[in-house]
């Protein structure tokens, strides 16, 4: 039997894991209603795309593999939470696009991409909260070591360049900044394996090659 001290940050882990997956689902689900009734009315592919993007990652969240390693931060749930729920609250806007179906919908697709093959990397091992699910280092992270946000990111300028407005640029700003907030606890945790700090040295630039 796990002693009591044990048990109760156990359960208290579980209990978290509950509430952010029930937060994800209903967050998503109103995103979804307002992409869907944009596509329905314009036709967009952005707004498809962007559906289909934010649904993998409810469904990932759904079947990841549950962990004991996870960090116990107040601060590193927050900002997990608002990180991956802040895009989430984005709108399709009526107003005219800063740029062409030619140039986001390829932009899009290219950070789906990236973020679908980054999924299928990490399999069940994909989270949300900083945690040690396994060091996983095939496939896009050969190239960066976190290139599901790098993904993200893409995906969220094409929306933006397709419906500009003071809304979704704070919203995409605010989400940028916990992202920022997310790699930094995640490595904190990792740090403590000794395949990830070999992973580090092998693949030293975060975002971007030569920037971050």
């Amino acid at each position: 039997m796990q002693p009591t001290s044990q048990l109760f940050p156990l359960n208290r882990a579980l209990a978290l894991d509950l509430v952010e997956r029930i937060a994800l689902v209903l967050f998503f689900g109103a995103l979804a209603w307002r992409l869907l009734r944009s596509w329905i009315d314009t036709g967009s592919l952005v707004s498809l795309i962007l559906l289909v993007s934010e649904a993998s990652v409810v469904a990932f969240v759904l079947i990841r593999r549950s962990t004991t390693d996870v960090s116990m931060r107040p601060a590193d749930w927050f900002i997990a939470l608002l990180g991956t729920t802040a895009p989430l609250l984005v709108s399709p806007t009526s107003g005219e696009a800063l740029a062409s179906d030619l140039v986001c919908v390829p932009l899009i697709l290219m950070g789906l991409g990236v973020q679908i093959a980054a999924k299928l990397t990490l399999r069940r091992s994909f989270g949300v909260v900083a945690a040690n699910r396994g060091v996983k280092i095939g496939g896009p992270y050969r190239v960066v070591r976190h290139p599901m946000y790098a993904g993200y990111i893409l995906t969220q300028v094409a929306f933006l360049l397709t419906y500009p407005s003071l809304w979704n640029a704070a919203v995409y700003v605010l989400a940028f900044a916990f992202q920022i907030g997310r790699i930094l606890a995640e490595e904190r945790v990792l740090s403590r394996d000794p395949s990830y700090q070999a992973f580090t040295a092998a693949v030293p630039y975060r975002l971007a090659p030569g920037l971050f």
